[in-house]
């Protein structure tokens, strides 16, 4: 009788996917999400105080970055975006541009129920205090992403990437002055991956030089 197979199956995309958190507090929150999270290597990012002592449990493949980092990494290309209460509608944004851009190079984006866990109390009217310009400019905002168009000839992320952030300055910079701060955010960010992504890229080439 044949005995039972013993070995373990490798993760989907083990060795292709990183799991990015920001966080301004202890990662507690891993162990629920261990048999799932554990796999694969973790980067943590830490906002706020970088004087603060992040806790991640133990058994998990990770880097954590805090602000000192990031400037030390970046140096002068460093730009870090300010959001001052107006993450919610911001991260929409974002969230929305990746849309049109995964739409556009024909991309598959995760569909289904969108699942929030929500463990921290905070104060409402606190909240509301510093959102409320980001309420405002969601009326520009959704529309501005529901009528982005990308030309054929932006091909990467990368192009997609700095397409849009050209019509953020175009379109959305009436809106506040801030929008134009982020166009140029958008665009040193590209900068620092395609430079910090350098020979990734080309072994990519290579490749697909030698196999032509």
């Amino acid at each position: 009788m044949a005995q039972p197979s013993t070995i373990t199956p490798v993760p989907p995309l083990k060795d292709e996917l990183d799991i990015v958190i920001p966080t301004i507090r202890n990662l507690d929150f891993l162990e629920m999400w261990r048999p799932f999270f554990q796999p694969y290597h973790l980067i943590i990012v830490q906002d706020g105080d970088p004087s603060k002592t992040i806790k991640v449990p133990q058994g998990f493949d990770y880097e954590l970055y805090n602000r000192n980092d990031i400037n030390r990494i970046l140096g002068p290309q460093v730009l870090l975006h300010l959001f001052q209460g107006l993450c919610l509608s911001m991260l929409r944004l974002h969230g929305l541009q990746e849309e049109v851009i995964c739409d556009h190079l024909g991309l598959g984006v995760k569909t289904g129920l969108p699942y929030i866990w929500h463990s921290k109390a905070s104060n409402p009217f606190v909240n509301l205090k510093k959102e409320y310009k980001g309420i405002y400019w969601q009326e520009e905002l959704i529309p501005f992403c529901q009528s982005v168009t990308l030309p054929k000839d932006c091909t990467t992320v990368q192009q997609c990437y700095i397409e849009i952030s050209k019509q953020v300055k175009a379109k959305l910079s009436k809106v506040d002055d801030y929008f134009n701060t982020l166009a140029g955010g958008m665009v040193t960010w590209i900068e620092a991956w395609d430079e910090l992504n350098a020979s990734d890229a080309k072994s990519a080439e290579s490749s697909n030089g030698a196999s032509k």
